[in-house]
């Protein structure tokens, strides 16, 4: 409902009474579990009220506002008005966000509602190309249900549920209305129709308003509070550290390397001594890989990357490695680039869900468990590697395989769809231009067909001012007195001028400067852009629609005093953020990532390069390098709270 965004009134104090009363309805609409001190007297009113004030907080942390809103939602933008409710849940630094929606007589909770209030709703689960789409204003359908049956008791027709992607399943991302009872259903193969109708989603307008004009925030990496099987598998560590690596033809991490040699030819996994590339995958058998199998291979690909970090940075602090390092860290520097991925079977294998941790944070805790690394909690919801035994026997004796060849980086042209593949440092050294065009609206067509000029045609704003002064001088419209003025006839009253003062003013002196009347041309004209490469031909680009793109700098502050900066909006530049990103991790001597911006469109995909620390100006020269005029990037300073 909220992809345009709402015309939201300005907000007002909720009365302590006004919030309580709100807070209590929702407890009870959604039939929210009141906490209570078991250990107190049944009679005991005390203890009942400290349980009711905590969970109101929770639901709707005081202060709170609210405001009146309208939108339009459905293909026949029928207009809708409600209510929105905002405060700030703790641990959030004070920062206000949306936290309900009021249309009609239902309660909908928002993202950030549920990532702090796990199980409020039901918990519905799809992939997570379904979860994109549905971030793109669509509706779930029901043979896109997964994880069931049996479904969520209280998904009812009508109820408001919680959609999580099966990749990240205790996050939700996306809230709607029960369109069927999902809960009876007994089977949604080759089924059709809608199950849910999806309200409100991360990436949407409500996801993005602030009060202080933040992006909105990107959600955690896991809430273990919406982990349906936590219960069940808080002996998972315990079991996993307990399973005997040698059994089942499992090769020990410390074993002698001729015969782990032998053991990885046996399992088409060789080391060093590996044929090429194409002749190896050959070998590999295309299957899909057991639990033990997948949780090997994540092991060795995190020994992996320590060891390759040793032996790439070895004259640098901690090898190059900049602690504390987060889950995202984890992932994109030590275990992702050297999974064995050598075939599409054993690519869609390797993925942490499908490993017995199901998700980073519990694979973390199982390396500190080892003795490999030390971890801390953060945040709650992450934990964070703060050191790493270099020296552990099983890094030591660590014998490295031979890594899959990774795909030449692609990148997307101008007009936002997939280019041609971009070779790796294919932008450096290239040369670009940006064009600004202007395409003339219809009602600048008459001055047009007598100027005998293309109406429909682009143009540069020199070229309108041109194509206006052939028209007055072809009706003889320069007045006598003063050629800087023109004389107004019918057909400029009708096509240029408006309602303002000075319009009104020329209109009644009948005359107007001709510069002024040439800026009502080009204020009349839609604004194009192109961006060329390398002096191609400006006839061989297709202009896009509206003003030029600009490459968008972040530093943002994480965890307390942690710097980081991202950089997107690199793909109309020519730009492959992946070679850009290992380029900064060298320059930067510290991690980077390349990840999809939050809230971008599934179809053209926008990638974010994340780099460890203040490193604007590094990204500034690099895309220097690659082109860009420092004038095409736009640099936004939150670690100050201002742009500049």
């Amino acid at each position: 409902m909220f992809k345009k965004k709402p015309n939201i009134k300005s907000l007002s104090p909720l009365k302590s009474s006004e919030r309580r009363r709100t807070a209590d309805q929702i407890i009870s609409d959604f039939g929210i579990e009141v906490p209570t001190d078991s250990s107190a007297d049944a009679d005991d009113k005390a203890a009942s009220t400290i349980g009711l004030t905590a969970i109101r907080k929770s639901i709707l942390p005081e202060p709170a506002l609210s405001a009146r809103f309208t939108t339009t939602a459905g293909p026949d933008l029928k207009q809708v008005s409600g209510t929105i409710y905002v405060g700030s849940h703790e641990g959030t630094g004070g920062e206000q966000r949306v936290l309900w929606v009021k249309v009609g007589d239902q309660m909908y909770p928002t993202v950030y509602t549920l990532w702090h209030n796990p199980k409020i709703v039901p918990l519905l689960y799809t992939p997570l190309y379904v979860v994109e789409k549905l971030q793109g204003g669509a509706d779930l359908m029901t043979p896109g249900l997964q994880r069931g049956p049996p479904f969520p008791k209280k998904a009812t027709k009508g109820a408001i549920v919680a959609i999580a992607s099966l990749e990240a399943p205790t996050v939700p991302m996306a809230v709607g209305m029960c369109v069927i009872d999902v809960s009876s259903l007994g089977n949604t193969q080759g089924m059709k129709g809608h199950a849910v109708e999806t309200f409100h989603w991360a990436g949407d307008e409500l996801w993005a308003w602030s009060n202080a004009n933040k992006p909105g925030r990107d959600p955690p990496a896991s809430i273990d509070a919406w982990d349906e099987r936590v219960e069940e598998d808080s002996d998972l560590v315990d079991r996993t550290a307990a399973v005997d690596l040698d059994d089942d033809g499992g090769v020990p991490l410390n074993a002698d390397p001729a015969e782990r040699s032998k053991a990885e030819q046996a399992q088409g996994v060789e080391g060093e001594d590996a044929p090429g590339n194409k002749d190896f995958v050959d070998v590999v058998d295309d299957k899909e890989l057991t639990t033990k199998e997948i949780d090997d291979a994540f092991k060795n690909a995190f020994l992996f990357g320590v060891r390759h970090h040793m032996e790439q940075n070895r004259n640098q602090q901690n090898f190059g490695l900049d602690f504390p390092l987060s889950q995202s860290a984890v992932m994109a520097l030590l275990v992702q680039p050297f999974l064995p991925t050598y075939t599409p079977a054993r690519t869609a294998s390797l993925q942490m869900k499908k490993s017995s941790w199901k998700n980073i944070k519990k694979f973390i805790k199982y390396l500190d468990k080892q003795k490999i690394v030390k971890c801390k909690d953060r945040d709650g919801n992450e934990v964070a590697i703060i050191d790493i035994d270099f020296k552990d026997p099983q890094v030591e004796t660590f014998v490295p395989y031979r890594l899959p060849k990774k795909d030449a980086p692609t990148g997307a042209s101008a007009n936002g769809k997939p280019a041609a593949p971009l070779a790796a440092e294919s932008s450096v050294g290239q040369k670009l231009k940006l064009i600004s065009l202007l395409r003339p609206k219809e009602k600048l067509a008459p001055i047009f067909h007598a100027s005998k000029a293309d109406p429909r045609g682009l143009y540069t704003p020199h070229e309108l001012k041109q194509l206006l002064i052939a028209y007055v001088e072809s009706e003889k419209l320069v007045n006598p007195n003063n050629k800087r003025l023109i004389n107004i006839n019918p057909q400029l009253a009708n096509t240029l001028l408006g309602s303002s003062a000075a319009d009104t003013a020329a209109l009644s002196t009948g005359a107007m400067a001709r510069d002024a009347l040439a800026e009502r041309m080009v204020a009349a004209a839609a604004p194009f852009h192109a961006i060329i490469r390398n002096d191609a031909d400006i006839a061989e680009a297709k202009p896009k629609a509206g003003a030029p793109p600009k490459i968008q700098i972040t530093l943002e502050t994480r965890s307390g005093n942690k710097t980081v900066t991202k950089v997107h909006g690199l793909e109309p530049f020519y730009i492959a953020p992946q070679p850009l990103a290992d380029e900064l991790r060298k320059t930067c001597a510290g991690s980077t990532s390349v990840d999809k911006l939050q809230g971008s469109s599934p179809k053209a995909p926008v990638m974010e390069v994340l780099v460890q620390g203040p490193q604007r100006d590094a990204i500034l020269k690099a895309l220097e390098k690659r082109g860009v005029n420092k004038n095409w990037v736009e640099v936004v300073d939150k670690t100050k709270g201002k742009k500049r």
